[in-house]
C-alpha cells in the first residue's frame, strides 16, 4: 500500500471506532467550527454518498451548516469542505456554498486564498482568519500515521 493510499488516522478515535460510524468525526468537525465560527453553531453532514470508515475520509466533501444559538438556520453563512489527497499531502478546500463570487480558501502546508471564478491569488477576506483557524483545526484532526509516528 502506498503512502497517499494509507487511511487517515484521526487520533481521537480508537481503530474500533472507525467502523462504529462517522458521528464522532463529523461532531470533532462540528466542534471546531463552533470554535472558530462563533456565535454560529454547526452541524455537518456528508455531501454525497459518505464514507464507509473514518479512514476514508481523505476523499470526501463534507456541508457545515450554521445556525444561530436560537437555532435559526443561517445558509448565507454555510460552507462546504472538501477533504482531499494529492500525492502524499492531505489539502482542504474550503468554499461558501451560497457565495459563489466569495474567494476559495485552499490549505495544505500553508492557506492559500483564490478568487472563485479565475483560481488565481487574492488577498484573505476580512472573515478569513476565523476560517484559517478552522481549517488548521481540522488538518490537526486529520494527522497521518507516519507524521504522529515521527
Amino acid at each position: 500500500m502506498s503512502h497517499a493510499d494509507e487511511p487517515i488516522d484521526l487520533g481521537l478515535f480508537g481503530a474500533g471506532d472507525a467502523e462504529a460510524g462517522l458521528d464522532p468525526f463529523l461532531m470533532a468537525l462540528a466542534q471546531a467550527a463552533d470554535l472558530c465560527l462563533k456565535p454560529y453553531r454547526h452541524a455537518l453532514r456528508f455531501s454525497g454518498e459518505p464514507p464507509s470508515t473514518i479512514g476514508d475520509c481523505s476523499d470526501c466533501v463534507v456541508l457545515i451548516e450554521a445556525r444561530t444559538a436560537e437555532g435559526e438556520r443561517r445558509p448565507e453563512r454555510d460552507l462546504e469542505l472538501e477533504i482531499y489527497r494529492s500525492g502524499d499531502d492531505l489539502n482542504l478546500m474550503l468554499s461558501s456554498v451560497n457565495d459563489e463570487a466569495a474567494p476559495l480558501l485552499w490549505h495544505g502546508s500553508h492557506p492559500v486564498w483564490m478568487q472563485a471564478a479565475s483560481g488565481e491569488r487574492c488577498d484573505r477576506p476580512s472573515e478569513g482568519a476565523a476560517l484559517e483557524a478552522l481549517c488548521r483545526r481540522i488538518r490537526a484532526l486529520l494527522v497521518d500515521v507516519d507524521e504522529r509516528a515521527s
